[in-house]
């Protein structure tokens, strides 16, 4: 692996350990994935972590207006949307918008 590949792997397993940790009153865990990290909320998957270590919610289409609104953008055309910073900053908001992604995913599944 390149150098380039070396930092980008770390970056997104430090993001890991830190968000799982950050969020460890959900009882998260995260697995490797194409190059990221899912995170995981009773074995179903509601936020990756790219290579770069940014974070990212699982949305539907209630809950992708408020990431709209705080300036957000989606992950691709995949249902994840980046995190925006001032949510990032605030443990409490961090925790609630990350249960939201938990119960959009879970929601999905049924």
């Amino acid at each position: 692996m390149g150098s380039k590949g070396a930092r980008s792997k770390t970056a997104g397993s430090e993001a890991a350990a830190e968000f799982v940790a950050r969020l460890a009153p959900l009882e998260v865990n995260s697995r490797a994935m194409f190059g990221g990290y899912g995170l995981f909320k009773d074995e179903v998957m509601f936020a990756i972590i790219d290579s770069e270590g940014r974070l990212y919610l699982r949305a539907d289409t209630t809950t992708a207006m408020a990431f709209e609104a705080a300036g957000s953008t989606q992950h691709a055309r995949m249902p994840y949307w980046e995190v925006p910073e001032p949510i990032l900053e605030d443990p409490e908001q961090l925790l609630e918008w990350a249960a939201t992604a938990a119960d959009v995913a879970s929601q999905s599944r049924r």
